[in-house]
């Protein structure tokens, strides 16, 4: 089938499609599977309860039949009469019809499962169209529809004629038979002849339901295009998610930023690498990475560090190592924990100099921090 911009639609549906359909009561039915389970369903409902429904009817027409005078006089006893023979017909009934009710349900959701949608069920103009109507008479679908109609005629005819030539004995026999021996041979012949007869439904069932599928799969396939476009939609543009990434991380970059005042000291590769590190024996086993940047970013981390007064130590070695071995908000690796250790210690030191409580500490000499070899850079 094509569409109007001259693609075909040779592509299987995804799971989307289906569900959207599925969603819209768009599912594969079997009209023939509903209809012959419920035939033969009926007629095998019909030769295990059968026997106490004819019983009740004959109880029923026995009293019905045997009235007296005073009974047809007595309004009262004649309500009485009517409500007890509701009730006996009322339980030999009530279980056929369930026992159908459940095979309708089970012989419509066979093929297709259980769908329940609103959409499905509102009413829709375009089907009130005649030339739709005109059209969908004359289309593949009325066709199809056709020749199962054919098919259930001549399976049907055909099974009828076979079920009475094979059985010319028996009805033979009916009329040496007396009342009600003769009746009750007959009901039985007659409920086998119907059970026979529905069963012969199965064939066009059997032929039914896989073109029902196959019909379903041809409707819900899809263009290249179509295909595309709910990429797009499921996937997200690539512009919008280039955009949505950038936000995040534009967000993340702000939010390291407004962490670095809570850092105690900031390493340096002074022309790239920035790495600012806090450690608060309260709430940390060890130091952690609250922000980390290259280049412009580095330079920004500096600003603020200079900015809430943090100091700011070179140790070219040392920041390349924390960058590349720890993520933000993550604690250095233990390889790292003495260069850390001795780097921290300088600059509490440093800080109680700036006080006036103690000597000024000797400076750290970078390249003589103990950094494993797995962790340089």
């Amino acid at each position: 089938m094509a569409e109007s911009d001259g693609q075909e639609r040779t592509e299987e549906a995804t799971p989307r499609r289906r569900e959207q359909a599925r969603e819209k009561g768009q599912v594969p039915r079997s009209r023939e599977l509903a209809s012959a389970s419920v035939l033969v369903i009926g007629a095998i409902a019909l030769m295990w309860f059968g026997q106490d429904l004819g019983a009740a009817i004959m109880k029923v027409m026995a009293e019905m039949f045997s009235l007296s005078r005073e009974e047809i006089y007595d309004v009262h006893r004649l309500w009485l009469i009517l409500s007890n023979s509701i009730w006996y017909l009322f339980w030999p009934l009530a279980i056929i019809l369930i026992t159908l009710f459940v095979a309708a349900l089970v012989g419509a959701a066979g093929v297709g499962g259980v769908s329940f949608s609103w959409e499905a069920a509102r009413p829709k103009l375009s089907k009130m169209n005649p030339l739709s109507g005109i059209k969908r008479m004359f289309g593949k679908q009325s066709l199809v529809e056709l020749i199962k109609s054919i098919l259930k005629v001549t399976l049907v005819s055909g099974m009828a004629v076979l079920i009475m030539w094979s059985n010319l004995d028996d009805f033979h026999q009916l009329t040496l038979e007396q009342f009600p021996t003769n009746l009750y041979h007959a009901m039985e012949m007659l409920l086998d002849f119907v059970l026979l007869i529905c069963l012969s439904l199965l064939i066009v069932v059997a032929i039914d339901i896989p073109f029902q599928i196959w019909q379903h799969n041809e409707q819900l396939k899809m263009t290249k295009q179509e295909i595309k476009d709910e990429f797009k939609d499921t996937e997200g543009k690539p512009e919008v998610k280039g955009r949505i990434r950038m936000l995040q991380r534009e967000m993340a970059q702000r939010r390291m930023m407004a962490e670095i005042p809570t850092a105690d000291v900031v390493i340096t590769n002074p022309e790239h690498y920035s790495v600012a590190l806090r450690y608060d024996s309260a709430m940390d086993r060890a130091p952690v990475v609250v922000a980390k940047g290259i280049d412009f970013t580095a330079m920004k981390i500096r600003e603020i560090a200079t900015e809430y007064d943090i100091d700011i130590v070179p140790a070219p070695p040392l920041a390349r190592a924390v960058y590349y071995s720890t993520e933000l908000e993550q604690q250095i690796p233990d390889g790292l924990f003495t260069a850390v250790a001795q780097l921290l210690a300088y600059v509490f030191q440093l800080k109680q100099f700036k006080k006036g409580r103690g000597r000024r500490p000797q400076a750290i000499k970078p390249d003589q921090l103990p950094i494993p070899s797995d962790l340089r850079r």
